[in-house]
């Protein structure tokens, strides 16, 4: 074959297998479910889909800046969000308490939610643990509202701002916050099922009710949320695409598979 017959055939490869679509924000997506359906979707298709976390804020900002063409999100729509991006719900997950592999603590109440939350608890023997103080971590981006801020605020909190607690550390991203509490035994935070259900961390019962997906099906386990892709007004037409495949049955059942509600 002369050099210039396979340039020709190098030069007719499908567009699709040039393609890339990028998008950013909410870690607990980016762990629980998007990765592995991006790459399903490239799979598929020959379109690379990169997603990286940073957070529901990054993800908005990002797609605003036109520096992704979608973004991921674990909270509805805040009136402060901005009115020309689409929030687009493709699955649900849940709102869990995360604590360190060896904590002997296994289940916990909303109003003991709240008192670490408040303070008020401050030493895990007052939950039946060790003798150690409450290490907790959360999710709070310099600017805007995280997702688990947001669901723990409606959710657990039942107020209209987070509460404050100065022995609280506060992290950049959700993801970071559970590499955190897997390496900290007297750590505690709030997470989403989807991506805390990966790291190497005790996920806790609420009131007795594991939140694994049957639970959240039937209801029992109460603490649900629904996960998010956002997109401008007028996507892109291949990212068009991949959202509908997201939504798609055959991209419903692919994030069924991995454990997800969808």
């Amino acid at each position: 074959m002369s050099i210039t017959l396979l340039l020709g055939c190098l030069t007719n490869i499908p567009d699709a297998y040039s393609a890339q679509i990028v998008g950013s924000g909410c870690s607990v997506s980016n762990l629980g479910y998007l990765s592995e359906i991006a790459g399903e979707y490239e799979r598929l298709t020959g379109v690379k889909v990169l997603v990286r976390g940073g957070g529901t804020v990054v993800g908005i900002e990002d797609l605003r800046a036109g520096r992704v063409d979608f973004a991921a999100s674990c909270r509805e729509k805040a009136a402060s969000d901005p009115d020309d991006v689409e929030f687009i719900q493709v699955a649900w997950d849940a709102l869990v308490f995360i604590v360190h592999k060896s904590n002997p603590v296994n289940d916990i109440s909303p109003d003991d939610i709240r008192a670490i939350c408040k303070g008020k608890i401050t030493n895990w023997k007052e939950l039946k643990g060790r003798n150690a103080t409450v290490k907790i971590f959360r999710s709070r981006p310099g600017k805007g509202l995280s997702g688990i801020d947001d669901s723990m605020r409606k959710m657990v909190l039942q107020v209209e701002k987070p509460h404050e607690n100065p022995n609280a550390l506060s992290l950049a991203s959700t993801g970071i916050v559970e590499q955190m509490v897997e390496k900290t035994p007297e750590g505690f935070a709030a997470s989403g099922f989807s991506s805390a259900r990966k790291r190497d961390v005790k996920i806790l019962k609420v009131n007795g009710v594991y939140p694994d997906k049957n639970n959240l099906m039937n209801g029992r386990y109460t603490l649900k949320r629904p996960l998010f892709i956002l997109t401008p007004k007028k996507p892109k037409p291949e990212t068009k695409k991949f959202i509908d495949f997201v939504l798609s049955k055959e991209g419903q059942r692919f994030i069924s598979s991995q454990g997800i509600v969808s």
